[in-house]
């Protein structure tokens, strides 16, 4: 490993769905010096119960601030040997929002890591939504070799655009000022207490759901797995500047998981929509949306079938051959969780 157990770890988006399960492995590791960013407005109630229950050798450290200030970064990288930057914008889902909550926070954050000199590896957490997808056959493998989108901004997604812009300034750090990096780009991150369903499975609309999934895979990621592997990106030696996905074993299909929804939490009518239609769907929403000049927004449009509902494979081979990384729970049991929380819940 390329730190010790007593080295200093920031953590933001500490207080988040999965930052709070990275901070309970960091603490599981043995890691004992451990410092929690989180916003002045997060609810830290999960976190506490983690802290009390994991921490009691530890010496766990809530800093709450605000990542748009130099100041706040400044103050949490002193003397930080890792950073774990797990932190996005909420609310506001507009592309200046967008931007300034992904883009501008880890601008300000590797400018800290630059000034202090300590920082021995920063790792920056991503989105498979990145991939353009495009080029690929219909049901190839995707992995970390497949290109990202060029003009993210055509997608019509906010986050999928900011995500990629983080991803560039990360590697623009790396080569400019040596930052030391790597790049986690996980699948759909679920367990309990995040009860809504992927739009990969499909939309609901007008009391029907859109199943548009059909029988392709879900690059589902349970959060313990997901924050295992953060975790190892983090400290294990001989990755820097890597890239890797995270998907779990057995994924299922989208099919297979609406069917397990459906049995366990509750029934709603749902209508299959193949993906030759799904794909002229998006097609001539695209098409209107460019000619009526943005009356209608392009959220639905050929970028955004072929990343979400083309027919894809997932691998997971880097993250356990270069990381020694397993899933600490499986696919199956993984879901019966998810969905006996989303029954309790009322989903």
């Amino acid at each position: 490993m390329i730190i010790r157990p007593d080295d200093a770890i920031l953590v933001t988006g500490a207080a988040g769905f999965i930052g709070a399960s990275v901070i309970e492995s960091l603490l599981d590791h043995g890691f004992r010096k451990v410092y929690c960013f989180v916003r002045p407005s997060s609810n830290t109630a999960n976190l506490d119960a983690i802290i009390q229950r994991c921490g009691a050798i530890a010496r766990v450290k809530v800093i709450r601030g605000n990542l748009l200030s130099s100041e706040d970064c400044c103050t949490a990288a002193k003397d930080v040997a890792v950073i774990y930057h797990l932190a996005v914008g909420t609310g506001d889902k507009s592309f200046p929002n967008a931007f300034m909550n992904s883009v501008v926070t880890t601008r300000n954050l590797l400018d800290a890591c630059v000034r202090h000199g300590c920082l021995r590896r920063f790792v920056n957490i991503s989105s498979l939504t990145v991939y353009t997808n495009r080029q690929k056959s219909r049901g190839r493998i995707l992995d970390e070799s497949c290109p990202i989108e060029e003009r993210p901004e055509l997608r019509g997604e906010a986050y999928c655009f900011a995500k990629v812009k983080q991803d560039e300034l990360v590697i623009d750090y790396g080569r400019k000022y040596r930052i030391r990096y790597v790049i986690l780009r996980p699948g759909v991150v679920y367990g309990p207490g995040k009860d809504a369903i992927t739009g990969r499975v499909g939309l609901g609309t007008f009391g029907i759901f859109l199943h548009l999934g059909g029988s392709n895979r879900i690059p589902l990621t349970y959060v313990e797995n997901c924050a295992e592997a953060i975790v190892l990106a983090g400290v294990m030696k001989g990755v820097d500047g890597e890239v890797f996905n995270i998907v779990d074993d057995d994924l299922p299909t989208s099919r297979r998981f609406l069917s397990l929804y459906k049995t366990k939490v509750r029934r709603f009518k749902s209508i299959y929509i193949p993906h030759l239609i799904s794909y002229f769907m998006c097609y001539f929403w695209e098409k209107y949306s460019t000619w009526s000049e943005g009356q209608l927004p392009p959220v639905f449009n050929r970028r955004t079938w072929h990343a979400a509902w083309k027919k894809t494979r997932y691998t997971n081979e880097k993250l356990k051959s270069q990381l020694g990384w397993l899933p600490k729970v499986s696919s199956a049991d993984g879901l019966n969780r998810y969905l006996e929380c989303c029954r309790q819940n009322g989903a």
